[in-house]
């Protein structure tokens, strides 16, 4: 009464894994012969192709949510050292731009020299300023910095 011979069969005409082939009534698939009888087998509802088990991704949803609200960044969850995920190098430019940028304004505006400009900027090159708070507190306790000049205002006609 073995029906291995009927499933190996009906496995390569449903084109899938013989442990997926099932079988509804044996007797009636044990006379079966030929791929032809197991074709018709098959339109019958007898043999049958038993759906592939799925993986859920509920959990997956979950998490993902999770961490789209900035959970689960924990130490734990983390991989690399502290300048893996935030590299020197973009600190290093984050805090640099912001202070150059400031830098340029107040030599544009006249509030410092020329000659200070430069020497204020080797030094913000240096890594003497943590931010731009620090280089303006810096400037006026050395009285570096110039009073706001003050703008013409525009004569209208009458």
């Amino acid at each position: 009464m073995s029906l291995a011979s009927q499933k190996r069969i009906a496995a390569k005409i449903l084109k899938c894994g013989v442990s997926r082939v099932k079988i509804e009534a044996a007797k009636d698939v044990e006379e079966a012969i030929t791929r032809e009888d197991i074709r018709g087998l098959i339109k019958k509802g007898l043999i049958k192709k038993v759906q592939k088990k799925g993986q859920s991704k509920a959990k997956t949803k979950k998490t993902r949510l999770q961490k789209k609200k900035g959970r689960r960044k924990g130490s734990g969850s983390r991989k690399g050292g502290k300048s893996a995920r935030n590299p020197k190098k973009r600190a290093w430019i984050k805090k640099v731009k912001p202070l150059r940028r400031l830098l340029k304004e107040l030599r544009d505006n006249k509030q410092i020299k020329r000659e200070n400009y430069r020497k204020f900027y080797l030094k913000i090159k240096g890594g003497m300023f943590r931010d731009k708070k620090h280089l303006l507190l810096y400037l006026k306790e050395h009285e570096l910095l110039l009073a706001k000049p003050k703008k013409a205002k525009a004569k209208t006609r009458k």
